[in-house]
């Protein structure tokens, strides 16, 4: 068995269709030849802290918007990586899922997950410690947020 050091968020969630959201989850802790105990365990974990248990036996286009991304962005964590790269993670979400994907990727950058997000979104720059703009490539700015703003 071996760690998973890069985990994937994609903005249009990449769900495999004919895989349940349980399988959809487990799918990288096979490639990493986790155990089936250890897989299950893990992968009911994030389960539960998404609040998508209920929705275990799913198949991807039974779900909203919301809740796929919600399982897309649990596959990404399922295997603990050190790092986390996000393409418009909010980007087909509503305000308050929005907002709940974006706390719990500030959660996981606090427990030491890089996030590295790709986002035209000034709202979700904001959680971000660092921020750099770019113009046709190039680096026009790079900002520090302050440490000790509060989550909205």
């Amino acid at each position: 068995m071996r760690k998973a050091n890069i985990g994937f968020v994609f903005q249009s969630f990449n769900l495999i269709d004919e895989l349940t959201v349980f399988e959809n989850i487990e799918l990288p802790l096979i490639y990493l030849k986790y155990s089936a105990s250890e897989r299950k365990k893990r992968v009911e974990e994030v389960m539960e802290h998404m609040k998508i248990m209920h929705r275990r036996n799913h198949f991807p286009q039974q779900l909203s918007g919301g809740q796929q991304q919600r399982v897309a962005i649990s596959r990404a964590v399922v295997a603990k990586p050190k790092l986390i790269l996000a393409d418009e993670p909010t980007g087909n979400l509503d305000s308050a899922n929005g907002q709940e994907v974006m706390t719990l990727l500030s959660d996981l950058n606090e427990q030491g997950t890089t996030v590295v997000m790709v986002t035209h979104s000034p709202v979700d720059a904001e959680y971000a410690d660092r921020v750099i703009h770019l113009f046709d490539g190039q680096i026009v700015s790079e900002n520090v947020n302050a440490k000790d703003k509060a989550l909205v």
